[in-house]
């Protein structure tokens, strides 16, 4: 059997990080967790790949049962992962296809747990923020210097509304996260195992569709309609669309730095370095925007010559 003595390895390690979701380590190891599971299913037969898993599971389930719906439920996206390093897939096709099976995955939780159990999740924000603020509103009461510190219910309440309308964003760059590590990671992993997969284009050729930039205009009328809206499906979209678009555009404009370093024959050194304001710095991403509406990188070609 190929890898044989890897893939044993590989089914230990992905027991492990299950076991590990038992300890205070669950947050770091959630977001490495689908790694052994690619790694496995993209280097061996389907056959091969479920005489590896079953073991894991059994273990999983003898000791937590509940860690077994866990393990499948990160199962998912790794076999969808794994399937396009399979089919050879580009990298950027790769991505979108973890990140849009992981994000599917939170999603049908929470229709499941809505529909099914009655799950509020407003009301449960509300109730973690009202009682992470009671213990802060008794120190308050009892030492003026930190009167500051307390919340009224008023202000709860806004700050959990707040925390609901932005959580369709937080769910998109969860799942993107998840995918880029686990992209990171896997790769040169499957390049030792000679399994030779795409990698992302160079930062020097990142582009998006000029059709952003409506996107971006399209956000900004939502946003000056219903932005600041109470409640309801619009004013959430304006919260989350351009925070989105700016984070593309973010990227946008460290691709045309690296581009134009590249250009100029500059050290690589440079090209991080312009990067870190444009992450940091508000504002700065209008850089993306101009280089998708003008022809920046011509003229920077161009002027070389």
């Amino acid at each position: 059997m190929k890898f044989r003595w890897t893939s044993v390895a590989w089914s230990i390690a992905y027991l492990l990080l299950l076991l590990s979701l038992s300890t205070p380590l669950l947050i770091i190891t959630t977001l490495f967790m689908i790694i052994p599971a690619v790694v496995l299913f993209t280097t061996l037969s389907t056959k091969q790949f479920i005489f590896h898993i079953l073991p894991v599971l059994l273990i999983v389930g003898l000791i937590t049962p509940v860690y077994v719906l866990i393990a499948v439920y990160f199962l998912i996206p790794a076999l969808v992962m794994g399937r396009w390093y399979k089919k050879r897939a580009s990298a950027m096709s790769t991505l979108v296809a973890g990140t849009v099976a992981i994000l599917g995955e939170f999603l049908l939780l929470l229709l499941i747990g809505t529909a099914v159990f009655g799950f509020d999740l407003s009301t449960y924000v509300n109730d973690v923020l009202q009682m992470v603020n009671s213990p802060l509103a008794e120190l308050g009461a009892g030492n003026p210097l930190l009167t500051e510190l307390r919340f009224t219910r008023e202000d709860v309440n806004a700050i959990s509304h707040m925390t609901v309308q932005i959580i369709p964003m937080a769910l998109i760059m969860s799942s993107l996260m998840i995918s880029v590590i686990t992209h990171s990671i896997v790769r040169p992993i499957l390049n030792s195992m000679e399994y030779a997969v795409p990698k992302l284009k160079p930062a020097r050729d990142w582009r998006l569709p000029r059709s952003f930039i409506w996107y971006y205009l399209l956000g900004v009328v939502l946003s000056l309609l219903f932005g600041g809206g109470n409640s309801g499906f619009m004013p959430m979209i304006s919260d989350n669309l351009l925070p989105l678009l700016r984070i593309a555009f973010i990227i946008q404009s460290i691709g045309f730095l690296f581009f134009l370093v590249h250009e100029r024959k500059w050290s690589k050194v440079v090209a991080l370095l312009l990067a870190v304001p444009v992450i940091l710095l508000p504002g700065l991403w209008i850089i993306g925007i101009v280089d998708l509406a003008f022809p920046l990188r011509e003229l920077v070609t161009k002027s070389k010559r």
